[in-house]
């Protein structure tokens, strides 16, 4: 069983109400806009880090996290990314892909719109984390937890972090 701490939008803000989760975790994944590297350094050094680079992400973010990571947690195939819509409204960039081979779980960020929905076309889960940071339009900061545990995926939950 892998708990996992996602989050996204941080705008290059971290705050100890959001530290305390990551050490709670054994993996934390960032879906974008990450904002400064110092964060994902900081996250880093607590928990294994998975993260994509957003767009307001700098060219040494850029060179550090993808646009785009593809992977196994246990048996669930997972895709994060930045811009990615959600379900019946896929990005163009991905729209054709996610639709050949759809993952099990697919994030994104960018919205600052906490959203999590299941995909009955293709099969698949799909999460936005919210923003954790204090930019933007959002009124909550939020993350998600949940665990995976060979093929399912469970136990999720809705972190508040307070008013922005």
């Amino acid at each position: 069983m892998t708990k996992i701490l996602l989050l996204s939008d941080t705008h290059g803000y971290l705050d100890d109400s959001i530290l305390k989760y990551v050490g709670q975790a054994d993996e934390v994944w960032h879906a974008g806009d990450i904002g400064t590297i110092e964060v994902a350094d900081k996250l880093a050094a607590i928990r294994p880090l998975k993260a994509v680079h957003g767009n307001i992400d700098n060219a040494m973010i850029q060179g550090e996290y993808p646009l785009d990571q593809r992977f196994f947690c246990e048996e669930v195939d997972v895709w994060i990314t930045h811009i990615g819509g959600y379900p019946n409204r896929y990005s163009p960039r991905i729209k054709q892909q996610i639709a050949k081979n759809p993952p099990k779980l697919f994030i994104s960020g960018h919205s600052h719109i906490l959203k999590v929905m299941w995909d009955k076309k293709l099969n698949l889960l799909h999460m936005n984390p919210g923003a954790c940071g204090k930019q933007g339009f959002h009124q909550m900061r939020t993350m998600l937890r949940f665990e995976i545990d060979k093929k399912e995926i469970q136990k999720l939950e809705v972190i508040e972090l307070g008013k922005r």
